[in-house]
């Protein structure tokens, strides 16, 4: 894939209409471009604010950053159809991460232009007019990026040209970096406590940041700064700086700082709220509700507007196509015309809808997910608002007529299960030969089932349950099967109202004096008790009304620890990109993910493999991209220096 790497000095950023849907914010025309004199009138600088939010789509639902979150730890590996860009990222010898590597370089080559560009905002903001909200959106963005930097790479420059956190409208081929408590306190606390007090409780647009966004970004900056000063397993820090805080506080002063900032934010929500089912939070049709703080939005109505073509998906940023990713080819499923010898149809065919789209099978989930993360699958609704279990014919929608007949010769009809993931091993053994019924995909048949059967020990690289709650959801599709190919004109969900739960309770668990009704076990339980709730068994495609709060949250621990907030994590935001950074944050990453079961790109193959990782102290930090450093005028030495470590 193409790439072009950005210097890191970028006075001048592009800009593109954002937050599609919303008429206020599309009101701010798309220009190619700033100067520093359009910069300096109201309507420049009106447009800056619409870029911050248009950056968001670079890195949010760009695949291959969605693939550095998330390959390599325990949610996912590589898939049947990976390329070193997705098996670099594996930890497993099949590649290695390298300076050169694209997927850990998009963080870096696109939040600068961003935080130049709130410099900009912030010095230009007041002489134009300007209100002190307006400006804390600005803020909120430039903390929102040094966070996201601190965490990927270490230390990074707060000058970039002209000063620490000035504006700079002249590239420059030499750079600096700040450590690690430099960014933290000189950039990203500041700007975010000053966002908490001037932002409001509802955005003035929809999808605009708010009071409550910014606490939950303060308060999981004081988590992970604070775990950053603890070091519980010695994990180095580049460049080189003391585990000590310039303003004198302990690892304990900031968990005790996240966990009331998070408080504050759940006991003032604002206009914000938890859905009433998980299913709610992730179905297409209720995208942009209540419990979604930040996302990179993207429309179906226009092309100018989201950003990409709205038929067929560049696979590049700006589109959002990263579920595509985790989609494997079940376009390859086959049923028969015919009830009495094999005549092959493609029975499942490419659809924009939730539980299709378009497959690239890049990723996959190891076996673990779906023995240990989602064990319990029948009290916890989790298991099914997060995959396609069941795929289900659709051949009528591509002008295709009449029955088909599937496993044992037995007939199927549009809508029925054609392919069905089994929760659990069945009690008597899959026949998966194919030498009768040809799933075409290496998926088997038992006695009296209709559709093909995969068990858990079945998946592999090649077929493996689909990602559900990122899928494809449209309104044009007119009873056809409309465009697949198009990347998702869903907004990609980047913070939601539950993860405040998740940070007080960790810094709970990391020492903060709890209040009362709000300790660590009582935090999670209320997530746990909202999992417990069914509306609809998505997999099952019918109406299903059931409250199992009381079996969740009775099986919860009587002491939570971090290994269980984590596995809660996971169930809460599999797939969403959260992993990578949560494993490092805690430095739980090596032990929780160097190793994993999953079987092999061949359909013939259904026994398990174990595979193992290595992942060294050095993997924590990503490193500084290739061409960034190619493109600086430094001595040898001094760009070397400027590498982390192991790179």
């Amino acid at each position: 894939m193409k790439h072009i790497q950005k210097q890191i000095i970028l006075g001048i950023t592009l800009v593109s209409a954002v937050l599609a849907g919303c008429s206020k914010i599309l009101d701010e025309q798309p220009r190619s471009n700033f100067t520093p004199e359009y910069f300096k009138t109201e309507k420049g600088v009106r447009g800056g604010i619409t870029a911050l939010y248009a950056h968001l789509r670079w890195i949010y639902g760009q695949a291959y950053y969605y693939n550095a979150c998330l390959t390599g730890t325990d949610e996912a590996t590589w898939a049947q159809s990976a390329d070193g860009n997705f098996k670099d990222m594996d930890m497993s010898g099949v590649g290695n991460v390298t300076s050169t590597s694209f997927p850990t370089s998009i963080v870096w080559d696109n939040a600068f232009a961003s935080i130049n560009t709130a410099s900009g905002i912030i010095e230009n903001a007041k002489s134009v007019g300007l209100s002190d909200a307006l400006i804390a959106e600005a803020q909120f963005f430039r903390a929102f990026d040094y966070f996201l930097l601190v965490q990927t790479y270490g230390g990074v420059p707060l000058d970039l040209g002209s000063g620490e956190l000035v504006f700079n409208t002249n590239p420059v081929r030499v750079s600096v970096r700040s450590t690690v408590p430099e960014v933290y306190t000189k950039a990203i606390f500041p700007d975010l406590k000053v966002s908490i007090n001037n932002l409001p409780d509802a955005g003035r647009v929809t999808g605009g940041v708010t009071k409550t966004l910014a606490r939950l970004y303060l308060a999981k900056a004081y988590l992970t700064y604070g775990w950053w000063l603890q070091n519980p397993n010695n994990i180095p820090t580049y460049p080189e700086a003391a585990r000590t805080d310039p303003d004198g506080h302990n690892a304990q002063w900031y968990f005790q700082q996240a966990y009331d900032v998070a408080t504050a934010a759940i006991e003032s929500p604002g206009s914000f709220s938890l859905q009433a089912t998980y299913y709610d939070v992730h179905l297409g049709s209720n995208d942009r509700n209540s419990e979604i703080l930040l996302y990179a939005d993207h429309t179906e109505t226009s092309a100018l507007y989201n950003g990409a073509d709205l038929i067929y998906g560049s696979g590049g940023a700006p589109d959002n196509f990263a579920v595509w990713m985790m989609t494997w080819n079940y376009t390859n499923i086959r049923s028969s015309s015919s009830n009495s010898s094999w005549a092959s149809v493609s029975s499942v065919q490419r659809e924009a809808a939730q539980s299709l789209g378009r497959p690239w099978t890049r990723m996959a989930p190891p076996i673990d997910v779906f023995t240990n993360t989602f064990e319990d699958k029948t009290n916890d609704s989790r298991y099914d608002g997060t995959f396609v279990t069941a795929y289900r014919g659709n051949w009528d929608k591509a002008g295709i007529s009449g029955p088909l007949y599937n496993a044992n010769y037995m007939q199927v009809g549009p809508g029925d299960a054609i392919l069905t993931f089994l929760d659990s091993e069945p009690s008597v053994a899959i026949d998966y030969s194919n030498s009768v019924y040809k799933s075409n995909v290496g998926a088997g048949v038992l006695p009296g089932r209709a559709d093909f059967v995969i068990s858990p020990n079945g998946i592999s690289r090649l077929r493996h349950p689909g990602l559900w709650k990122l899928g494809t959801y449209r309104t044009d599709n007119n009873g056809g099967l409309g465009q697949p190919n198009a990347g998702s004109t869903r907004p990609f969900n980047i913070a939601k109202f539950s993860e405040l739960y998740f940070v007080a309770a960790e810094a709970a668990v990391k020492g903060a004096t709890v209040k009362s009704g709000k300790s660590a076990r009582e935090l999670i339980n209320v997530i746990r008790a909202r999992a417990g709730k069914w509306r609809f068994d998505n997999n099952g495609n019918k109406t299903k009304v059931a409250d199992n709060s009381n079996a969740m949250t009775a099986a919860t621990p009587g002491t939570i620890d971090i290994n269980y907030i984590l596995a809660e994590r996971s169930r809460e935001y599999y797939g969403e990109g959260y992993r990578w950074y949560d494993l490092v944050r805690t430095q739980k990453w090596a032990e929780i993910s160097s190793t994993y079961k999953i079987g092999g790109v061949n359909a013939t193959d259904h026994t398990p493999v174990s595979v193992t990782r290595t992942i060294q102290p050095f993997h924590y930090l990503r490193p500084i991209p290739q061409g960034q450093i190619d493109g600086m005028e430094m001595t040898a030495e001094e760009k070397k220096a400027y590498q982390n470590p192991g790179y």
